[in-house]
């Protein structure tokens, strides 16, 4: 059985619609509606509802909280000293690659793939990405060898030197 711990941060792959005031915000994780969408064989997932914050609005302090998720998690553990298979972040697209910096930056020697993800659409809106993505981000974690990376749109990306590009709508390596 392989264990993913999942650690949400919001951005717009949580954002949900409020009908009364027509608001898009960050209110409550949306993370197991999506897993239920899924079929994961042999795949066990915990959930660390961390943060419910547009990546915009984060602090260096939010940033830090990531860190010690992951390290929490068994980001720097070895599998058979209680680590797991996989971590995967949901966040905010458009401050994740600093996040990705920082978790290349702090977690040296990881012992397990950690993969960023996020959604330019919000999971409960048309054509959104969110799905696509989180999926990925699980499958990714499965096949990466230790490192932090991001998945989006059919890629993985290994940090450092990843970048959103807006235009695109989607991260690369220039």
């Amino acid at each position: 059985m392989r264990h993913i711990t999942l650690i949400t941060t919001g951005g717009t792959i949580e954002k949900t619609y409020d009908e009364m005031t027509g608001e898009l915000a960050n209110r409550r994780s949306v993370v197991r509606r999506m897993l239920r969408r899924l079929r994961l064989e042999d795949t066990t997932v915990s959930t660390i509802e961390l943060l419910s914050k547009d990546s915009l609005h984060m602090t260096e302090d939010d940033r830090t909280a990531i860190v010690e998720a992951c390290r929490a998690a068994g980001a720097e553990r070895p599998q058979n000293s209680g680590g797991g298979a996989g971590i995967v972040v949901l966040h905010g697209t458009d401050t994740l690659a600093l996040t990705g910096e920082r978790l290349h930056k702090e977690l040296r020697s990881p012992t397990v793939p950690l993969v960023l993800t996020g959604a330019m659409r919000p999971f409960e809106m048309a054509r959104s990405d969110a799905l696509q993505n989180l999926t990925e981000a699980i499958f990714a974690t499965g096949i990466q060898p230790p490192g932090v990376y991001v998945a989006a749109h059919g890629r993985v990306l290994k940090f450092p030197g990843v970048q959103k590009d807006r235009e695109r709508g989607t991260f690369v390596r220039p």
